[in-house]
Parts: C-alpha cells; sequence; structure tokens
C-alpha cells in the first residue's frame, strides 16, 4: 500500500528553527507563549521554539481541565532552561463549569464542551501574550488542519504556525529525530476533552491512513475513487470530513 515519502529531517528542523527566528524579527517580538498539553504537537513546537528563542523568553501554558500532567514533561522544560516563572500550571475547570452553568449546556454535550475547553484556553493564551509582549505559538499539524479538527478560535486561533505544513506522521519523525521521549512519541494523539478521548477514536480512523490519503487527494490531486482502488476503503470517509468541515477554512462570509 502506499506510503508518504519521508521527510529531510534535519533540513526541516533548520528550516522551522530559520522560520521562528525571521518571524519574531520580523514582527519586533522576543517572547512567545506555547499552550502546552504534553502531546506530541506541542512537545514538537517546543522542541523547534528552544532551538530558536532564548529560554527567558519562553512562556509555557500548561492549561488543564482534568489533571495536570505537566508531570510528564517538566524535565524538557528544566533541560531546556525554561525559567520557573515562565511556567504557568493552571486549571480551567472552574471557569469552564461555570461557562457551562451560564449557557445551560449539559455536561454529556462533550462537542459544546470541548469548544468551551479551547476557546478558554485561547483567552489564557492571548492574555499572556498582550501582558508580555509576546506572540502565541500554534501547534496544529496538516492533517488536523485538513480534517477541521480544530476549534473555530480556540486551538486553531495562533500568531505563528511552525509544524502546520507537516502531516501528523511526519510530525512523529521529526520527533524522533528531535529526541523527544518515547513515553510522548508513544502517546495516542488526543485533544483531551474527556476521559479516554483520543483522537483516532473520534475520528473513526487512523492518522497514518488519513496521511496518506491526505496526501493523494490535496497534494497529488488524485481522486477519491482512484485513491480506493489504491486500496484505501476509508477514503470517503475521510474526504467527506474535509469537505464537511471545510467551511471552517473560509470563514468570515463577508458581502462582495
Amino acid at each position: 500500500m502506499y506510503q508518504l515519502p519521508p521527510i529531510a529531517v534535519k533540513k526541516e528542523k533548520e528550516k522551522i528553527i530559520g522560520f521562528l527566528k525571521k518571524t519574531l524579527r520580523e514582527q519586533n517580538k522576543k517572547k512567545v507563549v506555547l499552550g502546552m498539553s504534553g502531546g506530541i504537537d506541542s512537545t514538537t513546537s517546543f522542541y523547534l521554539l528552544k532551538e530558536a528563542v532564548d529560554p527567558e523568553n519562553i512562556l509555557i501554558a500548561h492549561l488543564y481541565y482534568f489533571q495536570s500532567k505537566l508531570k510528564n514533561f517538566i524535565n524538557s522544560l528544566k533541560k531546556a532552561n525554561i525559567p520557573n516563572k515562565n511556567i504557568h500550571e493552571l486549571s480551567i475547570k472552574n471557569s469552564v463549569d461555570d461557562l457551562m452553568k451560564i449557557l445551560n449546556i449539559p455536561s454529556e454535550d462533550r462537542i459544546r464542551l470541548g469548544n468551551i475547553m479551547a476557546r478558554i484556553r485561547m483567552i489564557m493564551l492571548y492574555d499572556f501574550a498582550k501582558k508580555n509582549n509576546a506572540l502565541v505559538l500554534g501547534t496544529e499539524d496538516k492533517s488536523e488542519f485538513l480534517l477541521g479538527y480544530f476549534t473555530r478560535f480556540g486551538d486553531e486561533a495562533s500568531d505563528i504556525e511552525p509544524i502546520r505544513h507537516l502531516y501528523k506522521t511526519q510530525i512523529y519523525q521529526l520527533a524522533k529525530y528531535l529526541g523527544i521521549p518515547k513515553k510522548i512519541v508513544n502517546l495516542k494523539s488526543s485533544p483531551g476533552l474527556w476521559p479516554g478521548h483520543t483522537a483516532e477514536k473520534e475520528l473513526g480512523f487512523s492518522y497514518e491512513e488519513a496521511d496518506r490519503i491526505l496526501f493523494l487527494h490535496k497534494d497529488k490531486n488524485m481522486s477519491i475513487e482512484k485513491i480506493k482502488e489504491l486500496g484505501f476503503p476509508n477514503a470517503q470517509k475521510i474526504s467527506d470530513w474535509t469537505r464537511r468541515n471545510s467551511f471552517k477554512h473560509h470563514l468570515p462570509y463577508i458581502v462582495k
């Protein structure tokens, strides 16, 4: 079965680090805020960021709802010499629960709950950025972007996107090259919006399969029917995901 072409990891690392330095220089900014969940995307983004920005100019925000996962990546922060005063470990539970009550959102409505969580996190990240004259670093990959697997004005809101041009499986390649701990590389990708939540369970297909199909369809302009013939039974399902969420890439609609 067709495999996604591997990336040149060393060249990719250097390109992204150069992009970060250039963007900060052009925007006359020194500080960067990173919302770090401890997953593969945010950790990879951090490992790249620490090569481009001095430790005292990196602000880390771990904004959790269920329980803190800071212990999973605190060693990486310490090894990078991130000052303790720059590490913010904060629960968003009270803010989310209060807003759920105000809006009369039932707790079993997981989608609305997840949207509230993502948007409250972004409010906090942008407040940190305003307070510190910083830019917010996004952690979205190309797979999530194409699938529309994000909350509008929530986890997709950012000032800089260092890894959005890479598919999820390519992020794993880069993460291994960067020396990210195996316990993080081996974690199932999860937005963490409810206990046991994984992206692949919600999507109904694996990122490995999705990336191959998305690459053939979006990068190589191959039809879904042709992709099916190559042995991808979920090609239509994945195409439907992208089509259903494509409106997210065109908002707001304006008068022309």
